[in-house]
């Protein structure tokens, strides 16, 4: 008899609840409208507050509440996950509102938003770059925010993904054996990540893909090939002298002397 009881007073509450919500929809009171929102918003019912929101975004255009609904329209897109367009209502508030008090932490959301929906390091970067971009405009525009060091770690934390993307791609190609693509793509990681924690390995399998280049290159281009391999070579020993590899390059480096010498005789 208590369950039953239960059942019944839950299912009533549940009616009750859907009749107050399309009493709030139907409604052609703004005030009443926009304080409902506001308070499904502040109890996480963001499914509700949401078509509430975007209906009043229309309604409170160019009146003093505009600001307000649509600083919370953009707040409800992001707690429902959806950063992409949660970002560019972010963005879009903070260039119509530009001098409001809430423009500064939404340019700021705008980059976490990207932050949020950057994947991990093997797949598209697209929005990595998105949040490094929005997130160092809003350090560059905003030089007192007490939000610059969270910035500054995120997108020290996505750098490090696009470098350690950057490396993966170069190993790859010197893994299958495609030489000449791994030591141009290894140029590009040092070149782009000249401090980068992949720095020792970069430089060893740029030696030894340059010298596996010259070695299977036509003889037109083995001379220059090995003098290239033979630069890697000083590029590798000159910074990483200690390196477990020293001795396997230095065993490299005298055959590349070797097949120079051969070749400027010949």
């Amino acid at each position: 008899m208590k369950k039953l009881i239960f059942t019944a007073f839950t299912v009533l509450l549940l009616f009750s609840s859907c009749s107050e919500y399309q009493k709030v929809i139907k409604s052609t009171d703004l005030d009443y409208k926009y304080n409902s929102a506001v308070k499904y918003f502040e109890a996480k019912k963001y499914n509700k507050a949401y078509p509430l929101f975007d209906e009043l975004l229309t309604l409170y255009r160019g009146t003093t509440k505009a600001e307000d609904v649509y600083y919370y329209f953009a707040f409800t897109n992001y707690h429902l996950e959806d950063y992409i367009l949660a970002a560019y209502h972010f963005k879009n508030f903070s260039k119509t509102f530009p001098n409001s008090p809430k423009a500064e932490e939404c340019s700021f959301m705008v980059g976490y938003c990207y932050y949020l929906e950057s994947p991990v390091y093997s797949l598209d970067q697209l929005y990595t770059y998105k949040s490094i971009n929005e997130l160092q405009l809003f350090v560059n525009t905003h030089r007192q925010s007490t939000r610059l060091q969270e910035c500054n770690t995120y997108i020290g934390e996505m750098r490090s993904k696009l470098e350690r993307k950057s490396f993966e791609i170069a190993y790859q190609y010197y893994k299958t054996g495609h030489y000449q693509a791994a030591v141009v793509a290894l140029n590009n990681t040092l070149n782009s990540y000249p401090d980068t924690q992949y720095k020792e390995e970069a430089l060893y399998f740029r030696l030894e893909a340059a010298y596996e280049l010259a070695m299977n290159s036509v003889e037109s281009k083995k001379l220059q090939r090995f003098i290239e391999s033979k630069t890697a070579y000083y590029d590798f020993i000159e910074s990483f002298p200690m390196s477990s590899n020293a001795t396997d390059a230095v065993e490299m480096y005298a055959k590349i002397q070797e097949q120079i010498l051969i070749l400027q005789q010949s």
